[in-house]
């Protein structure tokens, strides 16, 4: 379906899985070459936008366009109304992510007006992006740290697309900041301390479970409920239905190394905080091009389950909101720590952190560390 033409710029919408494969494979070939891109993993990417299997797509509409020149890909965007989530903030965005392009500001704009259109259609009142269907997708564009790894779970993106969202009169919304730390021999003293204050004070304990299957049947999907509650307040974020609970704890936690999976429980044995990570995916990702046939599942099952790495993606803490302001992340860290030297862990990239959300900030300060990134979400009124 053509939608628009601008300066021989011709946007169509992507609407066969043909055009979804070229889609996603233009997003992976524009970075070819780029030693700190991370591809995603393909097949998910496809996924992601099947309702089928992204219960996502249950609370949004989206569409997906392609830009082409002379018949040659040069763009890509997708335009999403998360309703569920401009229902619990009170607005009426029109988000847009997945937005990837080549060098010329004509694209940029074509793509983003095919956008706007729709959005205004829609009934919204704003732009806001670079954001996905959730959270949990990548999101916000890449402002500082170009020189560093990207991590499987972060957006990458070239330096040359900051010019072109601002001559497009978007501006500033909301910006995270990443950190990569050195982790210690041992945790910190003063952790140690805090942790075992208030492990005495609140009556909490670890909890470390060997599988997803053991965590499934001790605590349901009741650990999901605590990264639910903690996030409600923080920047877009979209209240989780039950399906996409599970969608996402049986997407991630099959293949986790449980040993990177820290829970903190109450005297009730009610999970109040969960951290979790992994060993770094980017190589293995880099080598294989995101594709897992036929060799690239060979190059990921390689790094998921090494003994020795020395990249590591922090992926999340979260703490419930009734048990936060009370030192319950020291707990997480202080029983990560010895993990970090058994596996000869030199380097932990954590991931996106609300520059407003000076609670998580604090966890990384005591540590070696230091603030390589930010990314920026921008907004404009339609």
């Amino acid at each position: 379906m053509l939608t628009t033409t601008q300066n021989e710029i011709i946007v169509k919408e992507v609407k066969s899985r043909g055009d979804l494969r070229k889609f996603v494979q233009f997003g992976i070939d524009l970075y070819k070459g780029n030693p700190y891109y991370c591809p995603p993993i393909f097949f998910d990417e496809l996924n992601t936008f099947d309702a089928k299997s992204n219960p996502a797509l249950e609370v949004c509409d989206f569409v997906v366009y392609m830009a082409y020149r002379e018949g040659k890909i040069v763009g890509r965007i997708v335009g999403i109304v998360n309703h569920r989530a401009n229902e619990a903030w009170g607005v009426k965005k029109c988000r847009f992510g997945w937005f990837d392009f080549v060098d010329d500001y004509s694209v940029f704009k074509a793509l983003l007006d095919a956008v706007a259109a729709w959005g205004r259609e829609k009934g919204m009142t704003h732009l806001n992006g670079p954001v996905g269907f959730t959270d949990f997708d990548k999101e916000g564009l890449l402002i500082e740290g170009f020189d560093y790894n990207a991590p499987m779970a972060s957006l990458y993106t070239h330096p040359y697309y900051i010019a072109h969202y601002e001559r497009y009169g978007l501006t500033k919304e909301s910006d995270w900041i990443e950190f990569q730390i050195t982790p210690p021999e041992q945790a910190p003293e003063r952790m140690r301390r805090v942790a075992k204050i208030v492990e005495k004070r609140f009556n909490l304990h670890i909890v470390k479970v060997k599988s997803a299957r053991e965590l499934k049947k001790r605590y349901g999907y009741t650990y999901f409920d605590v990264l639910d509650e903690a996030y409600q307040k923080l920047y877009n974020y979209q209240p989780m239905t039950d399906k996409q609970k599970r969608y996402y704890c049986n997407m991630y936690f099959p293949i986790l190394n449980f040993d990177f999976v820290t829970m903190v429980a109450n005297e009730k044995d009610e999970i109040v905080a969960v951290g979790l990570g992994m060993p770094s995916l980017s190589e293995a990702l880099r080598k294989c091009g995101g594709k897992l046939f036929p060799f690239g599942w060979y190059h990921l099952l390689k790094a998921l389950k090494a003994k020795k790495f020395t990249d590591f993606d922090l992926l999340l803490i979260a703490v419930r909101p009734d048990y936060q302001d009370k030192g319950v992340a020291s707990l997480i860290f202080d029983e990560m720590t010895p993990y970090f030297r058994q596996y000869g862990i030199q380097r932990v990239e954590t991931t996106s952190i609300l520059e407003t959300n000076h609670k998580n900030l604090s966890n990384f300060v005591i540590f070696d560390h230091i603030q390589h990134k930010r990314r920026r979400a921008f907004i404009k009124e339609l």
